[in-house]
């Protein structure tokens, strides 16, 4: 189940706020933020950042992106105990009544991919093709993922070059005009404020946004491997208690005494 992620924009306005905290620190609390506020500079980067990305990806990519940035301000709760003891009782109806009865019982299963491994594993698929047919949805889904995500980290990529060409903009109109004392620190601005935009925008958006992303698909993909060994096992008609400590393997070190303790079936306490 999805839920609001408080950590992005916990992050996003303590890195902000450490950025102004900075500017009036040092200059003894007399500092302006609108000198922080370059027009050009912003043109620059903003500009070229979105060019590139519409030079690299096509509309059907680029219109994933509202998407992608939800998903960084989003997190799932996967309840690696609560998995566990589905398929423990699944075990144990299947052991019971035959694999045939776990079709009766599927409107309670809330995830999808457990639905669709358990109505092959009904259907009398044999192991090697349902692991076949399961991964193959599991590396689509990777897939998905990468591409979504492939946009954010590029923008990060590009982010900090586009401040570096605002820079060399700056200095050329600088050099230009060096008769002109008057446009030396308007050019001269222009040069620092792009390089500190493009790399704000790759150091504390972008970047750890894609980052992000890849560790949730990193966990999703985790949590879809127990399900494919939870539904082989079912199929197998392991013992559930076998299958309980075979399953046990994924939980962390600090779960699975919890889990050894509990007697089969029952929910182990998240405290």
């Amino acid at each position: 189940m999805k839920k609001t992620d408080l950590l992005t924009p916990i992050g996003l306005f303590i890195g902000m706020t450490a950025m102004f905290l900075a500017i009036f620190s040092s200059t003894a609390g007399t500092g302006n933020l609108t000198d922080f506020l370059q027009v050009t500079s912003i043109l620059i980067v903003l500009g070229g950042l979105t060019a590139a990305i519409f030079i690299n990806f096509s509309l059907t990519d680029i219109k994933l992106m509202p998407r992608v940035f939800k998903e960084a301000f989003q997190t799932r709760n996967h309840d690696l105990r609560s998995l566990i003891d589905t398929f423990v009782d699944l075990s144990t109806k299947a052991r019971r009544e035959g694999l045939l009865a776990l079709e009766a019982g599927l409107e309670e299963v809330e995830d999808p991919f457990i639905e669709k491994g358990v109505l092959l594993a009904v259907d009398g698929i044999e192991p090697d093709v349902i692991k076949d047919i399961m991964m193959a949805e599991v590396v689509a889904m990777e897939e998905r993922h990468r591409k979504g995500r492939l946009v954010i980290e590029k923008a990060a990529e590009y982010a900090p070059a586009w401040g570096m060409i605002g820079t060399l903009v700056g200095l050329v109109l600088m050099l230009q005009n060096l008769n002109d004392p008057a446009t030396l620190g308007p050019n001269m601005a222009v040069a620092l404020l792009t390089t500190l935009y493009g790399t704000l925008l790759a150091n504390l958006v972008f970047g750890p946004m894609g980052h992000k992303l890849m560790l949730s698909t990193e966990d999703e993909v985790f949590v879809k491997q127990i399900i494919i060994e939870g539904v082989i096992g079912v199929q197998s008609g392991q013992n559930p208690k076998v299958l309980q400590e075979k399953l046990a393997a994924f939980l962390p070190a600090s779960s699975k005494k919890k889990e050894e303790e509990a007697p089969i079936g029952e929910p182990v306490s998240n405290e």
